[in-house]
């Protein structure tokens, strides 16, 4: 009888596992399926196991293509299976061709006399996946909110970075999700991020990738209304849920092309960036909409002295700017009350109403 070894962590057994099980269990007679206990886990992935290896001891030994399965107590990184390996000695240890370990592993095969072979990678019979990114998957929502700014804009580019400024925005409702998404697309809301946290990405790598900043993923993976510290990664400074700006928030969609990275050299007033997201500081701080409004109509005079086509004033609005620097999409528009907002967003099918959103 020739037999077949194979280790893992196994975490979550799912199809790829089965297809790599049965690929090495046609290399004999009997399989040996050596998965890490869960103090081993710990140990070398710093992290606890997704599934009690009572259960995982159970699923595995259920398979027809599996004989025996057994638990690696061993402490050795990469040999958590050795105990079990030299009382088995078996005549093959399987490994897929990527294994990290292959040195150390085949110094023990030769210990016993047992042949290394490394599986090709052969073309999934699945759909891909792995243990992290099933975890990824529970963890993701099912809905995500987008963002609106209210100063700082630009200080979350790290090379645009400021020491001891800030990055003010609010995570808003109504949210979104992979099927349903009422709102205008690459429209300055940060539906990037969104669509990553959706996705069960972070977003902030990809975000600074395309030379942008890390604001959007950030506030949509944290929510409510926050205050960031400028520079190279998000540093939340303070947040609050925003309830004092509920009944105060609209958006009007320019029917402007919208594109950030495009934008994202321009010359622009730094300096009164700065200003204004210092003010929003302060007004974030206080609960003050009427100081909100003053800083975003310091980001307003900043977009416009870049060059962005002067917005339509509204009755009771203290403050409105274009949402992100794309130079389109919607612009954010903040009133006094209630019932001026909402005169705002029944005056036009291009204005709706927002509100902050924070998850529970």
């Amino acid at each position: 009888m020739k037999k077949v070894f194979i280790s893992g962590c196994y975490d979550i057994l799912h199809a790829g596992h089965i297809q790599f099980f049965r690929e090495a269990r046609a290399l004999g007679d009997h399989l040996t399926v050596c998965f890490a206990s869960d103090a081993v886990l710990w140990e070398h992935k710093k992290r606890r196991t997704s599934l009690p290896q009572d259960h995982k001891r159970a699923l595995m030994s259920a398979l027809e293509i599996v004989d025996q399965v057994v638990i690696g107590e061993c402490e050795e990184l990469g040999l958590d299976f050795k105990e079990h390996f030299l009382t088995i000695r078996p005549d093959v240890l399987a490994v897929t061709e990527d294994d990290q370990y292959e040195a150390i592993k085949r110094a023990l095969c030769d210990e016993v006399g047992a042949e290394y072979v490394a599986l090709p990678k052969t073309p999934p019979q699945f759909t891909p996946v792995s243990s992290s990114s099933i975890v990824r998957n529970i963890r993701t929502p099912a809905q995500a909110p987008l963002r609106v700014d209210f100063g700082g804009g630009w200080l979350d580019v790290p090379r645009h970075a400021r020491e001891g400024a800030y990055i003010v925005n609010c995570a808003i409702s109504p949210t979104v999700s992979l099927l349903e998404w009422g709102y205008e697309l690459q429209s300055g809301l940060g539906g990037s991020g969104a669509w990553a946290l959706l996705n069960g990405n972070d977003g902030v790598e990809s975000e600074l990738n395309m030379g942008v900043g890390w604001q959007d993923p950030a506030i949509i993976r944290e929510t409510g209304l926050c205050v960031w510290r400028s520079g190279p990664l998000p540093k939340l400074d303070f947040k609050r849920n925003g309830e004092f700006l509920q009944g105060h928030m609209a958006l009007h969609y320019t029917d402007i092309p919208h594109n950030t990275p495009s934008n994202a050299d321009n010359l622009r007033d730094y300096d009164l960036i700065e200003q204004a997201a210092a003010t929003a500081r302060d007004a974030v701080f206080e609960a003050n909409v009427e100081k909100l409004g003053d800083a975003i109509r310091l980001s307003y005079e900043a977009q416009l002295k870049e060059g962005m086509t002067e917005l339509a004033e509204a009755a009771g609005c203290v403050g409105r700017k274009y949402c992100g620097g794309g130079w389109g999409g919607y612009a954010l528009y903040v009133f006094s009350s209630q019932t001026t907002r909402d005169a705002f967003v029944d005056s036009a099918n291009c204005n709706r109403a927002i509100e902050p959103y924070i998850s529970i």
